[in-house]
């Protein structure tokens, strides 16, 4: 079932130059990180540049830019954003109103009866719309979808006039019930669009139509309040690339791990949260899927954070009920990464009692960690790697004014050193112990406390700094192989290149299977099938076929938690729905409970648009040694587990395709180094890829 279309800008243009490069860009906390792919010679281009905080667009076209990628000859590019997500941690986000139903404007500060602080009284939060700007109108659908109270439109007409007077740049409209009939939010936001002076107007049940208002308001809260914020970089971004001859629409990378149309994606702002993981999981699930390696833990350290997620069977994990922060749960499909603050920026300080802490406050880009010579003066990660020669000083990245080892070893020693008893190089390698236990508890969060055993997946490490730390974390929980892809610290951005267009939609039911009949579940995912098509069409951008992939949300009658089933196909029926909760909720609870009746929450589909395939052989395709001695560029001095080695330096791409070592071993290429410990064995399969097989 394939779908090809054309849309602006992909007409036959004699005047403009042939467009063949495939570029993909992450835009991350500290770098900016670009992977253009020529399939004619079979070449990629690189480049990895600051990241410019204030306007991220500016980063952007530097990464172009620096990659010598002219817009003109691009024929696909496809950006993975932080920008909304970094507004929303900073809360540099745009005001936003609430009109809800008469009674329940509370409900956004009211939540769930948690509290910020586990334990005791103490913690404060802020929602995201404050009081003064949540009104009330008078409506009412009760939880079957009848009406009970008609809207009052002239209430809606005024709530909107006093939040424009109020100064708000967005707006949301939250009904209660509107999941199951949407006819009061659909007129009420046809009233505001009148009088609105922009576009950001956004309808609780068209981002999320799922029960549970609180949740579903938040989800919808959290879209206006990032939606300016997104729609402001876009266009800016348009803009610079029209400037440069590129006139095609540009991809945005989403958190389920699929891509959208950026003309459409600002709508739905909200799913561009988590953007940035997700690229990374999906490079992973791809590299994973074409090297014989299906089952993945993700480890992608980076300046700023370390995200970890599980593959299965090539299949990232996807969760519909992240929770950003306290009070913030999202309820849009994304793929499910846990966040820790353990980068190569992170700060180590030791605290009144004695007691060193790694992260989570960083460094940043500016001023960074020490080496890099921007005014930085904590000891970080990065500074803790380069005094104990697992880092090359004279091939950092970034680096503004060099400074010598000299200073930032007796910084290290004068902040932590000092206060542990200990000279420069022991204070660096606890540093990192620590740190590698923050790292290794985020593993374990993933995998075994989910049932998983680490031992049945092989490790993927990459960012900037992943390679550096994988092996050592590998043993610590008893994984026996580390993969590391051909580009590292380029990751990110080949998630971007390869990553197909995805739309999800959810509709909820919440009735028990008993009182549910067969056409009623092909016909929700049949419309739900036509709506992702529809959508797909409407964006213009080339796939080679359609797929879906299926699911259902379901509990026991009189649970509060749902359980995620996989469905194969639309026709499966209430008995087959039956029988695969029941298989489900063994293999994740080893229990059977036939007497309770079970009940269909929601059912959900997800629209994916396959783009034209890469081939990562030409991540690969450098210049080989013909020997391994040939590739060594080197030798120095490094800190290990066990102490110090003097330890064989290689060139990364230049390794044979035959290489097979065994560590101490350090491996440096443009974008990140790999260490390979004593008494691992590393080699190369035909992709490029870096086996290490783990000494436990």
């Amino acid at each position: 079932r394939g779908v090809n279309v054309r849309g602006p800008g992909r007409g036959l243009d004699l005047a403009m130059p042939p467009r063949f490069l495939t570029v993909g860009i992450d835009v991350g906390g500290t770098f900016t990180d670009l992977l253009a792919v020529d399939p004619r010679s079979n070449t990629v281009k690189l480049a990895k540049v600051p990241t410019t905080i204030d306007n991220q667009a500016v980063g952007f076209m530097a990464a172009l830019a620096a990659a010598d990628a002219d817009p003109a000859a691009v024929q696909a590019l496809v950006d993975g954003t932080t920008t909304t997500t970094n507004a929303l941690l900073e809360r540099k986000i745009a005001k936003v109103g609430l009109i809800t139903t008469k009674g329940f404007r509370d409900v956004l500060e009211l939540g769930r009866r948690t509290r910020p602080q586990p334990y005791g009284l103490r913690g404060t939060f802020n929602p995201l719309i404050d009081r003064e700007v949540r009104l009330e109108v008078p409506e009412r659908m009760d939880a079957d979808g009848k009406v009970m109270t008609p809207l009052d439109e002239a209430a809606v007409g005024e709530a909107a006039k006093k939040l424009i007077a109020l100064g708000c740049e967005a707006v949301v409209i939250h009904f209660l019930h509107s999941y199951i009939n949407p006819a009061h939010e659909k007129r009420a936001a046809e009233i505001v669009h009148a009088l609105w002076p922009n576009g950001y107007i956004t309808a609780g049940h068209a981002i999320l139509s799922e029960y549970r208002e609180y949740e579903r308001g938040v989800t919808a809260a959290v879209n206006a309040s990032v939606q300016p914020v997104l729609d402001r970089y876009l266009t800016r971004l348009r803009l610079e690339l029209l400037g440069k001859s590129f006139d095609r629409d540009i991809l945005v990378m989403q958190g389920n791990g699929g891509t959208a149309s950026s003309q459409f994606v600002a709508l739905s702002a909200v799913n561009t949260i988590m953007s940035g993981p997700a690229s990374g999981v999906m490079a992973a699930a791809y590299t994973g899927r074409a090297s014989g390696h299906p089952n993945l833990i993700t480890y992608d350290m980076g300046g700023t954070s370390t995200d970890v997620g599980l593959i299965e069977n090539a299949v990232p994990t996807v969760s519909g009920e992240l929770e950003l922060e306290y009070a913030m749960p999202i309820h849009v499909p994304m793929v499910d990464v846990h966040r820790i603050g353990a980068g190569g920026g992170s700060v180590a300080v030791v605290y009144g009692a004695g007691m060193l802490r790694v992260g989570p406050e960083s460094a940043g880009a500016r001023p960074g960690p020490i080496c890099y010579g921007r005014g930085g003066t904590e000891p970080t990660i990065t500074d803790a790697n380069l005094v104990l020669g697992r880092l090359n000083p004279d091939r950092l990245l970034g680096v503004d004014h060099p400074v010598t080892l000299h200073h930032v070893r007796g910084l290290i020693e004068q902040k932590v050193g000092r206060r542990l008893g200990l000279d420069a190089e022991p204070a660096a390698a606890a540093i990192l112990r620590i740190a590698n236990d923050r790292m290794a508890g985020a593993i374990r969060l993933v995998s075994l406390s989910r049932g998983h055993d680490p031992r049945d997946f092989a490790l993927f490490a990459f960012g900037g700094a992943g390679p550096l730390h994988a092996t050592a974390l590998a043993r610590e929980l008893g994984i026996p192989t580390v993969l590391v892809p051909a580009l590292p610290g380029i990751t990110n951005a080949l998630g971007c290149v390869v990553a197909d267009l995805r739309h999800d939609y959810v509709r909820t039911v919440n009735k028990p299977l008993s009182a549910i009949d067969d056409a009623t579940i092909t016909g929700v995912y049949a419309e739900q099938a036509a709506e992702g098509r529809k959508t797909i069409v409407k964006e213009g951008v080339p796939v080679r076929e359609l797929r879906r992939v299926l699911s259902a949300d379901m509990q026991f009658q009189g649970q509060s938690h749902i359980l995620s089933v996989g469905v194969e196909n639309e026709s499966i029926g209430i008995e087959g729905l039956h029988k695969a909760f029941a298989a489900a909720y063994w293999r994740r609870f080893g229990i059977e409970l036939p007497e309770i009746p079970p009940v269909l929450v929601n059912l959900h589909t997800a629209v994916i648009g396959v783009r034209p395939e890469i081939s990562l052989a030409v991540l690969a395709a450098t210049e080989r040694a013909p020997t391994l001695k040939a590739a060594q560029a080197g030798e120095r001095r490094a800190w290990f587990g066990d102490g110090w080695h003097q330890t064989p330096i290689y060139t990364r791409d230049r390794l044979p395709f035959d290489a097979a070592f065994e560590g101490p071993a350090i491996l440096e290429q443009l974008d990140c180094t790999t260490v390979v410990e004593p008494g691992d064995r590393a080699t190369l399969d035909k992709l490029g890829n870096l086996l290490i097989s783990v000494r436990v």
